[in-house]
């Protein structure tokens, strides 16, 4: 069975060469694209649920005091 090993012995060479990581060429791969992509989602998912949250919120300004030194304008001394 020496065709097997060498079979085996060649397989296990070009594992080897792809195996070796140039310095020059490292990219993020796959796990970095699924890190990004639920980074995405989730962003996506906040910005939406803030638009909803912002449509329920009521900008009502409270009434100014009148300056024309009604009750409202001066405090009560008692």
């Amino acid at each position: 069975m020496p065709d097997m090993s060498a079979s085996a012995s060649l397989a296990m060479t070009h594992l080897v060469t792809l195996a070796e990581l140039d310095e020059d060429k490292v990219t993020p791969g796959v796990l970095g694209f699924i890190v990004f992509a639920v980074m995405a989602l989730a962003v996506w998912g906040l910005m939406k649920s803030m638009n909803r949250h912002m449509g329920r919120v009521e900008f009502k300004e409270a009434a100014e005091p009148d300056a024309s030194g009604g009750p409202e304008a001066k405090p009560q001394r008692g």
